[in-house]
């Protein structure tokens, strides 16, 4: 990936200064950028405030290197154009801070008059959590949309901290198996703060987690081209409070690892308060998806409605793996609520009889409506 070079413009521009604590007045390291043409590489030592008074124009990759920060306060606009060269990368080593609020979130969305989905990239947090990607413990990737590297051996590895986001009309593809998501969290540790984030109008998958332990709460998406929420290779964090409607394919859809069923570390996840719709799309893939080894599932208050099956899991044959996973209660709903639209509960046809406890419950935390905590900050409900 080309590391383009901050503009010198001055019109309007913001400064970057080190990232020192101990010289904050040191102005040495200054470079000017242009807030008409927002792109280029914010090298190590360096932070970036941004200012809420501008409408930032994303123009080209914004990547934030090892030992470099940026800030969104409350309020900050991002409007990007140019398809898949247009998102925001932060790097293994490097922090971002969205500090919205939920009346003034922060919104990075489309420049277009008529936004559509697919219209740039999105966001993407590289860290050094584990994935399974690779082959062993503690190994490396490459993310697929930003050519940073991610992944390693420490769980409780920060991002930064990430509050009330609103990412708009993403999804740029490079390929049918090559797109950007809303968010796309390539091992991104505990550390991190992830709460209060919607995906609105993603052209692929809404979020999505490529392993790592982040323990993601408050999410929304709505209208995704393909799954709502998906996480594989290896995540072992959790999601709480996670509103989900509108889907073409899956609302959520879990693996393990798409090469390697049975990989190590398997993915682990906790899944509390869901509240998934099909919506107006189609949902072909139904309510939530048991994928290429699956890992082992714990979820609780589950709400599913509009799809005309809860669960699909390949068959013993096709993805024994996960099979085995839902034989042997490493996969487990308690309760799970079905709307009347359901007709069949789910794909698996093993002898494990009470790894689905039927029940009533609020899902996200007002069953089929918008919950409480989404007021304000989010779109499309």
């Amino acid at each position: 990936m080309k590391k383009l070079l901050l503009s010198a413009l001055t019109i309007a521009a913001l400064t970057l200064s080190s990232c020192s604590r101990d010289n904050e007045d040191d102005n040495t390291n200054v470079v000017t950028i242009d807030p008409t043409n927002f792109q280029g590489t914010l090298k190590s030592g360096q932070t970036l405030t941004l200012d809420p008074s501008i409408t930032y124009k994303l123009t080209g990759p914004f990547v934030v290197e090892n030992g470099a920060s940026v800030t969104f306060p409350a309020g900050t606009r991002v409007e990007a154009s140019g398809g898949t060269s247009a998102y925001i990368a932060i790097s293994q080593g490097a922090y971002i801070y969205v500090n919205g609020t939920a009346s003034n979130p922060v919104i990075m969305t489309s420049a277009n008059s008529s936004p559509n989905q697919s219209d740039w990239g999105g966001l993407v947090i590289c860290g050094k959590a584990y994935t399974n990607k690779g082959g062993s413990t503690g190994q490396s990737a490459l993310a697929e949309v930003s050519n940073l590297t991610y992944g390693g051996s420490d769980n409780n590895d920060s991002s930064g901290v990430i509050r009330y986001l609103r990412v708009e009309y993403t999804g740029a593809a490079f390929s049918s198996d090559k797109e950007f998501n809303g968010v796309s969290l390539f091992a991104v540790g505990s550390g991190t703060v992830f709460e209060n984030v919607e995906a609105y109008m993603s052209g692929d998958d809404g979020i999505e987690f490529f392993g790592g332990a982040v323990n993601a709460k408050n999410l929304v998406i709505v209208n995704a081209q393909d799954d709502g929420l998906d996480f594989a290779d290896g995540f072992t964090g959790s999601f709480e409070n996670v509103f989900i409607k509108d889907i073409e394919k899956a609302g959520v859809e879990g693996s393990n690892n798409g090469d390697n069923f049975d990989a190590t570390p398997r993915t682990n996840a906790t899944l509390k308060n869901f509240t998934i719709l099909k919506g107006s799309l189609a949902g072909s893939e139904h309510g939530m998806y048991l994928k290429e080894g699956t890992g082992y599932w714990n979820c609780q208050n589950i709400y599913i409605d509009g799809f005309t099956k809860g669960f699909k899991i390949k068959d013993a044959t096709t993805d024994a793996v996960s099979n085995a996973n839902v034989d042997n209660n490493h996969v487990i709903f308690n309760p799970v609520y079905f709307g009347a639209t359901v007709t069949t509960q789910s794909e698996y046809a093993g002898t494990n009889t009470t790894y689905i406890t039927v029940g009533a419950n609020t899902g996200a935390g007002n069953s089929a409506t918008a919950p409480a905590w989404t007021t304000g900050w989010t779109i499309g409900l």
